[in-house]
């Protein structure tokens, strides 16, 4: 009784053997289970909001946009003005209103041309079938729904137009069937287009305010940003891999080591970016008609390299153990190589970060190569000359399998670093095309300072190593 006393009321359930049962336990884990849940749900949505501070302030434009669009709909003179359709610019400021600038422009010009288009067509069509009499009339603009329809929806398939034009083309279609058919019972359908057309351009002309002077968010950067990251990435990869597979203390983070798949899963995200900044008007260092199409070009021969450090993280991660004294040999060829083509994308990525023309990227390619041709010579030796080493003499035999995973590592290395050539290619080729800025004197200055990011006077300890090597 005293237990009873204690736990209180409690709620019982009914069985089908005629037994009942208390819910109070699963009831309260239930609950604490469902709040749980909303607290994690708001702690995701907050980090969201700290994390990136451009996207809580995209929601507070959004509501701007509206709360000023919404004023034509409230005010009773402004709603009388625009005939009533004030609701017409609600939807597109719902519709159009996007994250970037870019992306913002190209609905609101694709709305705008494609509803402007279909309003022309449709009352043409509707006077040509009205002179042609009450029994061909809707004859007429049956089959030019059916004709234009039909037409416009096949452009859509075509690249270059879907590219650009496709949210056009389906309001194109959308905004010339209402006109064909709604005026056949309509009798005031210029007064209709009319107010259709001043409330979409009132509301587009809100988003396109709103999105350049608050606080913008430029397609155009937002692709600079991601090709450089991903250039930084990429090189960390690198250096992480090959540090980590011939060291035995170091301990490059995973978040390093994985940073080659941020580049690998972006090619939509620079597509999506490019296409958008191409109607952008100039902004910061970007003018108007700056290659962006160049950029595609640039992240395209990023992924290529980042499909070979892919595959050399694989090689590195298999189960096939290499012999001690291979591994040292080639140790210091691979990272030398890993070094220099490292450094070669790091260089990139300056830049494309300070938008400058590269005047050290040729000399750093030639280092890369040379260390390619160092890496090659050594696996030259090692057909014509195996390395004898005292487990040999002893009468070991080193068989093919043990040598094929440092052989398969080397030769990722090599085609890494031609690859890494053609991305440099790429950049030079955004740089003249864009017309990036000459490197000052100062900056020259400085540059020749350093060496790989050390002091000239320092050498680096792939070069003493190499030395000893070519002394032995």
């Amino acid at each position: 009784m005293a237990a009873e006393k204690e736990r209180g009321v409690e709620w019982r359930i009914n069985v089908a053997d005629g037994t009942s049962r208390a819910l109070e336990a699963e009831s309260r884990f239930g609950l604490q289970r469902f709040m749980s849940k909303v607290g994690s749900f708001f702690q995701r949505a907050w980090r969201i909001g700290v994390n990136e501070p451009k996207k809580s302030i995209h929601c507070v434009k959004v509501g701007v946009a509206l709360s000023l669009v919404s004023l034509f709909y409230y005010m009773r003179p402004l709603y009388e003005g625009v005939g009533g359709n004030a609701m017409w610019a609600v939807m597109t400021v719902v519709v159009v209103f996007e994250y970037t600038v870019g992306a913002t422009l190209s609905k609101c010009v694709n709305r705008a041309t494609g509803t402007l288009l279909a309003g022309a067509l449709g009352v043409g069509v509707h006077w040509v079938a009205s002179q042609a009499g009450e029994r061909f009339e809707p004859i007429i603009l049956q089959t030019s729904v059916f004709l234009l329809a039909t037409a416009a929806t096949f452009s859509r398939f075509i690249p270059s137009i879907k590219a650009r034009f496709d949210y056009g083309a389906m309001i194109f279609i959308l905004t010339f069937s209402l006109i064909s058919v709604s005026g056949y019972r309509v009798e005031k359908l210029f007064e209709m287009a009319h107010h259709r057309l001043s409330t979409i351009a009132i509301g587009t002309s809100i988003c396109i305010i709103t999105t350049i002077v608050f606080f913008p968010v430029w397609a155009g950067t937002e692709l600079h940003y991601l090709i450089t990251n991903n250039m930084d990435k990429l090189s960390d990869s690198l250096d992480g891999c090959v540090t980590d597979y011939f060291s035995s203390n170091s301990q490059t983070s995973e978040k390093t080591l994985q940073g080659y798949k941020c580049a690998l899963n972006s090619k939509a995200a620079e597509e999506s970016l490019a296409n958008f900044a191409r109607w952008e008007p100039a902004h910061g260092k970007f003018n108007f008609g700056h290659p962006w199409l160049e950029y595609v070009t640039v992240g395209a021969s990023i992924r290529s390299c980042a499909y070979c450090i892919e595959a050399l993280n694989g090689s590195m991660n298999s189960k096939a153990k290499v012999p001690d004294v291979f591994k040292k040999h080639f140790g210091n060829f691979c990272v030398r190589l890993s070094n220099k083509s490292s450094a070669v994308l790091k260089e990139l990525a300056v830049v494309m970060s300070t938008m400058k023309k590269p005047t050290k990227i040729d000399f750093m390619v030639e280092e890369m190569k040379s260390a390619v041709q160092e890496l090659e010579n050594a696996l030259k030796s090692l057909s014509k000359q195996p390395i004898q080493t005292a487990e040999a003499k002893a009468g070991d035999v080193v068989t093919l399998v043990e040598v094929v995973p440092l052989v398969t590592v080397s030769s990722l290395l090599i085609e890494i670093a031609a690859r890494t050539e053609k991305l440099a290619g790429a950049v030079n080729g955004v740089a003249e095309k864009a017309e990036f800025e000459v490197e000052t004197s100062e900056e020259a200055k400085k540059g020749q300072k350093l060496k790989g990011g050390k002091k000239i006077g320092q050498e680096d300890e792939e070069d003493k190593a190499m030395k000893t090597l070519q002394k032995v």
